[in-house]
């Protein structure tokens, strides 16, 4: 679903793409998997995460304040908090598998540039113990612009962090299209001024960026 602001500028300047859940699969994928496998509740993980949002070991991990090493140890403290046990290591070890950008949003992010608007990453992530294959190495050459909020010390749905990608794209948020897979980060997003676009199917999704840009992304 697009949301666009009620004044839309004239022409947009830059797309905004997520990266886990939009240009690579969901880590929340992988949680589901995980809970079907080990018995575990549905959303278990995910809930544990939410239990403190800003200041839980998943919100730490990505803001750079922990280690994957320090991570596991303080997420499997909180499972079994809320009773459960868990292998934080062979869940994030998961997440680290197979982890490819999706070719199609590749061939939009090309299409994107060779139209003359330019193109961010803005990503919620964390410094791997050893680079993962396929990674963000992969799409060197492919953005114009990557934020991570490891290496900012901030995430989103934090306005600064949107506010940060747009600066260093020379854009205003009004300027720009952002597409994320979490409601909680293109509510932040829409509150900017920035037009969004949820990515639940990436074909629907690339479709309705098509209709906002007004022109084809499959080359």
């Amino acid at each position: 679903m697009t949301d666009r602001p009620t004044t839309l500028p004239t022409t947009y300047r830059a797309v905004i793409f997520d990266l886990g859940g939009v240009v690579f699969p969901s880590p929340i994928d992988v949680f589901r998997a995980y809970e079907r496998e080990q018995g575990l509740p549905e959303r278990f993980l995910s809930e544990v995460v939410l239990t403190d949002p800003d200041g839980g070991a998943w919100a730490r991990l990505e803001r750079g304040e922990l280690s994957v090493a320090e991570f596991c140890t303080e997420f499997e403290a909180e499972c079994t908090r809320a009773g459960q046990t868990i292998d934080a290591s062979a869940v994030m070890n998961a997440v680290g598998e197979g982890f490819a950008p999706r070719p199609e949003m590749v061939a939009a992010i090309t299409a994107i540039r060779e139209h003359g608007l330019q193109t961010g990453a803005l990503t919620n992530n964390w410094v791997a113990d050893e680079p993962r294959e396929g990674g963000l190495d992969s799409l060197i050459g492919v953005f114009d612009v990557v934020v991570e909020s490891a290496v900012e010390g901030v995430r989103k749905p934090d306005p600064r962090i949107y506010e940060l990608a747009c600066e260093r794209l020379g854009v205003r948020p009004d300027e720009s299209v952002f597409l994320d897979d979490l409601g909680v980060n293109l509510k932040a997003a829409r509150a900017l001024g920035m037009t969004t676009i949820k990515v639940a199917d990436p074909a629907a999704a690339l479709a309705e960026l098509a209709d906002v840009l007004g022109f084809a992304l499959d080359g």
